[in-house]
């Protein structure tokens, strides 16, 4: 039997990239676990995800948590994927997603489902951030503190 014509390929494995990215998220399980218990270990995780981040997004990461922490004090920081986020009870209520990350032209305030936004049959859970003027920042407040309602 002639197998010269197998389409199949031998498996190689992971590749170098693919290693790196299960390994950083391996870490990050075990910082997201410490940073559900700690919340100065969650505070470091997100202060260190935002200082990562280049510019505009670092700063608008920065303020962005600043509201978030006097909005609702009782949310834990911590990341979540890579994004800093903050949780109620171990569940995520919101996050920030910054524009670098899949190159997009502005980053997004996200709000899961332990988020208290309902408002009847359809309301949004994501929003398009450009810039934090006073206005965003008002929303914003109103928005979170709504969510941990």
């Amino acid at each position: 039997m002639n197998t010269s014509n197998s389409t199949t390929k031998k498996s190689t494995g992971f590749t170098n990239e693919e290693k790196a990215a299960i390994k950083a998220r391996a870490q990050e399980l075990k910082a997201e676990a410490r940073a559900s218990k700690d919340r100065e270990e969650g505070e470091k995780a997100v202060l260190a995800a935002i200082a990562a981040f280049k510019e505009p997004d670092r700063s608008m990461a920065e303020r962005l948590h600043a509201i978030i922490k006097a909005s609702a004090p009782t949310l834990m920081p911590k990341t979540w994927y890579g994004f800093p986020a903050y949780a109620k009870d171990g569940k995520i209520v919101c996050f920030f997603q910054y524009a670098e990350k899949f190159n997009t032209r502005y980053a997004e305030l996200g709000f899961n489902d332990a988020a208290n936004l309902d408002e009847g049959a359809m309301w949004p859970t994501r929003y398009a951030l450009k810039e934090l003027t006073a206005t965003e920042d008002a929303r914003i407040r109103d928005l979170v503190k709504k969510a941990v309602s």
